[in-house]
């Protein structure tokens, strides 16, 4: 019997920073819209996030050039104070973050369901680029 089983990818960096300012930037619009693209002509010029199970999210993302843009949405499914997230895409795929504190530092992976209309390192590296700009942002800010 065959099942439709999303494929997993997971993305993770290590933030030379405490787990309260890396759960902090990660969470709060002001810096969400600070680090949420992948390279560096998108940007996301509005962010809105209700942190709690239930709770929505919202981060429009765009090319700077004005040439395409597109909402990234969802509703959270757990909230765990400086631990964990997970939520469901408004296309039904789900992601789960775990925040790991190793003291001075603070371990992020994500793992996401990937889609079905690119190839799956294609999407590895775009997500792995956003946390990349995570990681940059946190460190220098």
């Amino acid at each position: 019997m065959e099942t439709n089983q999303p494929t997993k990818v997971t993305v993770q960096a290590v933030i030379q920073a405490p787990i309260e300012k890396v759960w902090r930037y990660w969470t709060e619009p002001e810096h969400i819209t600070k680090w949420n693209q992948a390279s560096e002509d998108w940007h996301a010029p509005r962010a809105e996030n209700d942190l709690q199970v239930g709770g929505k999210f919202l981060t429009r993302m765009e090319a700077k050039d004005g040439s395409m843009g597109f909402d990234f949405g969802g509703v959270y499914d757990a909230v765990k104070q400086h631990e964990a997230i997970g939520y469901t895409m408004d296309d039904g795929r789900r992601v789960d973050i775990a925040f790991v504190d190793q003291g001075s530092e603070t371990k992020v992976i994500e793992t996401f369901d990937a889609e079905s209309s690119n190839p799956v390192e294609f999407q590895q590296a775009g997500w792995q680029a956003i946390m990349d700009n995570f990681k940059a942002y946190t460190e220098q800010n």
